[in-house]
């Protein structure tokens, strides 16, 4: 039986509370994980973790985070996204939220694309992919 956006939701937000010990009013769908839930690179491994254990899934290493692209110089010039850079990004985060990026891609604001609504329909694609 799929799951709801709201069940799925919920669990997030609980292994959010739980991995990065913030109170759930704070977990919010347009939440950052790094600005506002103050997640660090180790916490993503755990939240990841938690995502497979919670779901009963398996998240592919670089696939709901995909760390790798950054560090292409192919990707990035003068710490900015170049648009074969931003295509690749689009294609590895179909689940993320671009919008707020337009106009300015530089490689410091990908944090702000980790929202915990990112997680929720990354989630969403894998528990009920038919």
């Amino acid at each position: 039986m799929p799951m709801t956006r709201e069940q799925i939701f919920q669990t997030v937000q609980e292994t959010l509370v739980d991995a990065l010990g913030v109170d759930e009013e704070e977990v919010t769908p347009e939440a950052t994980l790094k600005g506002d839930l103050g997640a660090e690179s180790i916490d993503f491994l755990d939240i990841v973790f938690r995502l497979e254990k919670g779901f009963n899934i398996k998240i592919p290493r670089g696939e709901l985070f995909p760390e790798d692209l950054l560090n292409n110089p192919e990707y990035v010039e003068g710490g900015k996204l170049t648009p074969a850079g931003l295509t690749q990004l689009k294609a590895a985060m179909p689940h993320a939220d671009f919008s707020k990026l337009e106009g300015d891609l530089e490689v410091s604001r990908m944090p702000d694309l980790f929202t915990v609504d990112t997680l929720v329909r990354y989630v969403d694609s894998k528990v009920n992919a038919s």
